[in-house]
């Protein structure tokens, strides 16, 4: 026979064995499918403000025979906003002014004895910084740096001061 005949036949028999087993002779499967969807990605970016200050210290060794006017001094705040967020700084009147709105009577304590000062927006000295009740407020937008804010403070007179360590709180509520 033939030598090429013969292997078409040999080639045959050995097809027709191997399809009489199953899943050993399966169709010539397809080119594969496909399908297509979505798939939702998100984040949600939340507004947020953060403040800190420091100390306002008209100073440590003042001698009220010495001092004759006021007594002024500043110091920062440093507000940092997420960008475009609009925000307000209000300063309370202080624990020693007597009233949530008593700003023209904040006063540092060295025990009984008082003495009286006063914060502000501006370097001049005229608008009072509170909490927009009888005072102004700093408003601003956040650009995500921080923003260094001053706060001017001024002691009107010392001239009748008794000697102590004199001090007071002030809280700084930022709103946004």
């Amino acid at each position: 026979m033939n030598p090429v005949l013969r292997l078409l036949t040999t080639a045959s028999r050995l097809t027709a064995a191997l399809c009489a087993a199953p899943l050993l002779c399966l169709p010539a499967l397809a080119a594969p499918s496909t399908a297509s969807g979505s798939l939702e990605v998100g984040a949600t970016i939340v507004v947020a403000c953060n403040v800190s200050g420091n100390t306002l210290n008209f100073g440590t060794a003042i001698d009220p025979l010495q001092t004759t006017g006021a007594i002024d001094a500043s110091t920062t705040l440093a507000v940092t906003c997420t960008r475009t967020t609009p925000y307000s700084v209000a300063l309370s009147a202080g624990a020693n002014a007597g009233g949530l709105n008593a700003f023209g009577s904040r006063a540092m304590k060295s025990g009984t004895h008082s003495l009286a000062y006063q914060l502000y927006l501006d370097a001049a000295r005229s608008q009072v910084w509170g909490n927009g009740t009888n005072s102004s407020v700093y408003t601003g937008t956040g650009s995500g740096n921080t923003q260094q804010l001053t706060i001017y403070g001024r002691l009107p007179s010392v001239a009748q001061a008794v000697p102590g360590d004199y001090s007071d709180t002030v809280t700084v509520t930022i709103t946004y």
